[in-house]
C-alpha cells in the first residue's frame, strides 16, 4: 500500500478525506481536501476539475474504498489510501 501512496504523492496527488467533519476536526493530513463520503456524488465535477491523481482516505479504509471505487468508475485517477495516518506517515 505505502509504495502506491508514495508514487501518487510523487505525482502531486490530492489527498481526499471522506470522513465526517468531527473526525476531520480531530486530525487530518495537512493540505488535504475534505468532502464527506455522502457528498461525493454531488461533488464529482469539482473533484474532476482538480485535474490531479487522488488518494482517498478515511478512518479505516472502508469509506475511502467506496469513494475510490465510485470515482474510478467515473474516470478519476484514484487509489484508496486507507486510514489518513497512512498518508500522513509518508509526508513526515
Amino acid at each position: 500500500m505505502s509504495t502506491e501512496i508514495k508514487e501518487y504523492l510523487e505525482k502531486e496527488a490530492i489527498v481526499l478525506d471522506v470522513r465526517t467533519l468531527e473526525e476531520w476536526d480531530a486530525g487530518h493530513v495537512e493540505g488535504s481536501k475534505h468532502i464527506v463520503l455522502t457528498e461525493i456524488l454531488s461533488e464529482i465535477e469539482q473533484i474532476k476539475s482538480w485535474g490531479k491523481p487522488i488518494i482517498a482516505v478515511c478512518r479505516s479504509g472502508a469509506r475511502s474504498g467506496q469513494a475510490a471505487q465510485f470515482l474510478a468508475q467515473n474516470g478519476v485517477d484514484i487509489i484508496n489510501g486507507g486510514p489518513w495516518q497512512n498518508v500522513a506517515k509518508e509526508l513526515d
